[in-house]
């Protein structure tokens, strides 16, 4: 049986009046956000020294310029490249025969200028080894990971940084070039798993093909479109609280309240023109702190036609003048002529696509090599319901 919808209407109808009746409570805390920005955009090495000594329960961005500082749009060169990676995948399907997955990596290279040129082409990569299915601990003490859920994601995008990479090193020297990833640098979810995990995909994997964009002389950066973090309005928490040092897990008076819940976007949507981009500010995370060195994620907000959209770059091109105009040059270019977001990162998602027919045809393929050596087919009965009609 379907979704009955008609049995949620009243539900949505009353979650639509309790978002209308909370708005004036939202304007209010946006334009206190709006008000604390520009009081302490000046004091902003103030505010990072303040932040540094807090205790916190939430991510705070570090500032290192004028909280409120815009920056115009560079002018663009008339020939660059631009290079992207998507990926997509099947997942290991424990009610199948077999434990493997495939990862479907679209890559995109498109020149503009005098020699206007266009690569596309996506790449399959079966994984099927012990070695590629699980993560083993040194010496094979301790417990193994499997590589599923959010480590399959992480996986997922160190292979798509890897390929990414290895398509920066091919680009002449001369050329100006920009190697563009969507989401973030930041594997979060590494910070919840054991040290070896994060050797493997983070130190040996990831941080690696950042190594490799620094010696190819390229900036890579990472484009999250409709960014839902509030890194920037947690450090006017910060400059709100009365108290020094900051200990939010001991603060009687919870002042701060009077900004939570806005989001970085809205701040930023009121404060920048079309094309420009905010100041730059870096990442706090546990992860970034412990194991990114030189590639410590900053990022800026920047306004794309009616959007803001959140970049983030390693420190090595966010301390470069050329390098980063070149990637706030480019990304705007790229956003007008994908009608609101990067052409090229448009273009590899659709050659990275897996559809569910792809999937199923996968497995039958799966299927029919087994039966075509002799191997015994042995998938749940789960499995075999699901692909039984019985009514």
């Amino acid at each position: 049986m379907s979704l009955d919808l008609s049995r949620v209407i009243n539900q949505v109808t009353g979650m639509v009046s309790r978002f209308r009746e909370s708005a004036a409570d939202r304007r209010q805390r946006f334009q206190h956000a709006s008000e604390t920005l520009h009081q302490h955009a000046s004091a902003y090495e103030e505010l990072g020294r303040k932040i540094a000594g807090s205790k916190t329960t939430y991510l705070v961005a570090e500032p290192v310029e004028p909280l409120d500082k815009r920056y115009s749009p560079p002018s663009t060169p008339s020939d660059y490249s631009v290079i992207a990676t998507d990926g997509s995948q099947i997942e290991v399907d424990r009610h199948r025969s077999m434990r493997c997955y495939l990862l479907n990596i679209g890559a995109v290279k498109i020149d503009y200028g005098n020699n206007p040129a266009a690569a596309l082409e996506s790449t399959p990569h079966l994984y099927s080894d012990d070695k590629d299915l699980v993560i083993t601990p040194p010496g094979n003490g301790g417990r193994e990971q499997l590589i599923e859920g959010p480590l399959f994601n992480i996986k997922r995008s160190v292979e798509e940084c890897r390929y990414l990479a290895q398509m920066a090193q091919g680009l002449p020297a001369e050329t100006h070039g920009l190697a563009l990833m969507d989401g973030t640098l930041i594997l979060w979810s590494l910070e919840a798993y054991p040290e070896f995990v994060t050797d493997e995909l983070l130190l040996r994997g990831f941080l690696k093909c950042l190594d490799a964009f620094r010696k190819a002389g390229k900036p890579v950066a990472s484009y999250i479109s409709y960014p839902r973090s509030a890194d920037v309005v947690n450090a006017l928490r910060i400059a709100i609280c009365p108290h020094e040092p900051v200990d939010c897990d001991c603060c009687p008076t919870r002042e701060c309240q009077a900004v939570g819940g806005v989001q970085d976007r809205e701040l930023f949507l009121n404060l920048l023109a079309h094309g420009e981009r905010s100041a730059l500010f870096i990442s706090r995370s546990k992860i970034i702190k412990k194991y990114y060195g030189e590639h410590e994620v900053c990022f800026f907000y920047l306004k794309a036609d009616e959007e803001i959209v959140r970049v983030e770059i390693p420190r090595w091109v966010a301390t470069d003048t050329g390098k980063l105009n070149l990637v706030h040059s480019l990304i705007l270019d790229q956003c007008r002529r994908g009608h609101g977001y990067p052409v090229a990162l448009s273009e590899a998602h659709e050659q990275a696509v897996v559809t569910a027919a792809d999937k199923e045809e996968f497995w039958q393929l799966v299927e029919t090599a087994l039966v075509d050596e002799h191997v015994p087919l042995v998938s749940s009965a789960k499995s075999q319901s699901k692909r039984t009609r019985w009514l």
